[in-house]
């Protein structure tokens, strides 16, 4: 029997591992790329609103929400009905308890704030379901976990907040019809002004992060 050197052995263990690494990794692919799908489609459904009619913005972290619904869709229906049976428009302002201290809103009537008055915030206890109700403003979004992401205020447990500065950020309009979700993947700069509306009224839903 011819002897193997070392570089011949080498390659024999090559050619007899690689056909078996490549398939394991399609299949992780697969998998992944089916339980993705699979989201997105129970996304879209918009099953997940019970009924209420409004949009979820197009930032929507899907993946995010997904897992976190799963995890406890209670707080999240809770939300969602809170929106769909009541007449925001007539709504007063102040805090309202949903679900002790897992779901409350927080309705406000403002006049916002420029936008470089307005600082980058994450939370890593509550995700942000923000809404505005009457008027016009802007929300800036961006991932937490973003390499331009400086910290300028560390996370406060007391009051859940981390403040930043970011770049590569973007920003959308907020307008009535329309909410946004915000979890503590991403930061946010919540309702800042557009010129041209002075006086905004917007409810936050605070609903717990899933343990």
């Amino acid at each position: 029997m011819k002897k193997l050197t070392g570089y011949n052995f080498l390659v024999m263990m090559i050619t007899l591992t690689l056909p078996i690494l490549l398939t394991n990794c399609g299949s992780s692919k697969s998998a992944n790329e089916s339980v993705n799908k699979k989201d997105a489609e129970w996304y879209r459904s918009k099953e997940w609103l019970n009924g209420l009619q409004l949009t979820p913005h197009e930032s929507i972290n899907q993946q995010e929400f997904s897992r976190q619904y799963r995890l406890n869709k209670t707080w999240w229906n809770e939300a969602f009905n809170f929106l769909k049976t009541h007449d925001l428009a007539e709504l007063k302002p102040g805090k309202y308890v949903i679900d002790s201290d897992n779901v409350f809103a927080t309705v406000t009537e403002l006049n916002p704030n420029e936008k470089g008055q307005v600082k980058w915030e994450a939370h890593r206890n509550y995700n942000d379901l923000q809404y505005v109700i009457k008027g016009k403003a802007e929300m800036g979004v961006a991932s937490s976990s973003s390499p331009k992401a400086l910290v300028t205020v560390p996370y406060d447990p007391k009051t859940d907040n981390e403040n930043f500065t970011v770049t590569g950020e973007k920003y959308y309009d907020a307008v009535p019809g329309t909410f946004f979700i915000f979890s503590p993947k991403e930061m946010h700069r919540p309702a800042f002004k557009v010129d041209g509306y002075n006086d905004i009224k917007k409810i936050v839903i605070k609903v717990r992060v899933p343990k």
